[in-house]
């Protein structure tokens, strides 16, 4: 039997001030924490200092999901009582599986209205786990309806208002799918990026649709006990060949956040050669994984006793990141989603 990961030993304080709630107005101005997982020593740079920690021969490993406003203010059309809904995966046929709030009021048969009824909903099923199938009715481009009507679901422990959609977007985003971004990404700008593939590092595209279970708290004292959520990837012939002949090379495979991580942990094989694959991952990164695939990680602080802080502490050791959380506490990092990077190597 696998001796209990307890999910206290992932716990640190953070100072309530040090969470970004709203981006920088350059994406690339943030800070870097660099961390040397072999001997636990970081340093503190500028996110536009990664260039000094790539080489020719790496590969990067980016995610390319795109996040879509998938947050909608209505109103229930029997009463008028304003109703929340937020979209989490397409089903077809113009019918998506939602969290819905109120969901008391919601029942199956509810019928909603957003802007004056130019979108209708209604409530379709209520699933065993309290989430909803809703089928939509309008008139004109989906997309462009939700573009108009819709707004982007940022984290809960984001308060402020998103004044522009795009900056919860990385530059990359290409493929529609995401209720949350993938954070790590959000520091490139085109322009770093150009300047990364100069330095002859290779980039690899994958993509997996972040759902909100990332942001779902762990509630088992053992983590072991803990339900991960299931969430969509797909890897192409043309990544995988990208980062395989990157290994053969004797490259590092560097991933831009723990989605990147964990689609290609989930596309490879016992010998680390990742395969062209697309499907749902539900896999779960905790201290006494054995990674694969990937050599470094670039990624966000992550918040106390959550799986991604599992994940960062499987790849560098609990007790290096937990230090290296205390000194980004302590020269006053700013953390989560608009926050600082950390790169780990």
């Amino acid at each position: 039997m696998e001796k209990p990961v307890l999910k206290s030993d992932f716990y640190y304080e953070l100072p309530p001030e040090l969470i970004a709630q709203d981006p920088l107005e350059k994406r690339d101005d943030s800070r870097l924490l660099v961390l040397d997982r072999t001997t636990g020593g970081f340093e503190h740079r500028k996110f536009t200092d990664i260039t000094a920690y790539l080489r020719e021969g790496d590969c990067l490993v980016l995610n390319d999901t795109k996040v879509i406003p998938a947050r909608l203010l209505g109103t229930k059309a029997d009463t008028g009582a304003a109703v929340e809904i937020l979209l989490l995966n397409n089903k077809g046929a113009d019918t998506w599986e939602a969290i819905v709030k109120p969901g008391k009021k919601l029942k199956e048969g509810a019928k909603v209205i957003f802007a004056d009824g130019r979108l209708k909903a209604v409530i379709k099923e209520v699933l065993p786990d309290g989430n909803r199938l809703v089928g939509f009715y309008y008139t004109g481009i989906w997309e462009e309806i939700l573009d108009e009507l819709g707004q982007m679901p940022l984290p809960p422990y984001i308060t402020h208002k998103l004044g522009d959609k795009t900056r919860y977007q990385t530059v990359y985003a290409k493929y529609e799918g995401s209720a949350a971004a993938p954070t790590a990404g959000l520091h490139f700008t085109k322009e770093l990026l150009e300047k990364i593939e100069n330095l002859g590092v290779k980039t690899a595209y994958v993509t997996l649709h972040v759902g909100l279970g990332t942001f779902r708290p762990v509630k088992a004292e053992n983590i072991l006990d803990h339900h991960m959520h299931s969430e969509s990837f797909c890897v192409s012939k043309e990544a995988a060949n990208t980062i395989n002949r990157t290994k053969e090379e004797k490259g590092r495979v560097i991933c831009v956040g723990t989605t990147s991580c964990r689609t290609v942990e989930s596309a490879c094989d016992e010998n680390g050669i990742v395969r062209a694959a697309s499907g749902s991952t539900d896999i779960f990164i905790y201290p006494g994984y054995r990674f694969r695939v990937l050599d470094g990680l670039i990624t966000n602080f992550h918040l106390p006793e959550s799986t991604l802080l599992m994940l960062v502490s499987a790849l560098a050791g609990r007790e290096n990141i937990l230090k290296a959380y205390e000194e980004a506490i302590r020269k006053r990092y700013r953390f989560f989603s608009f926050g600082d990077a950390m790169l780990i190597l």
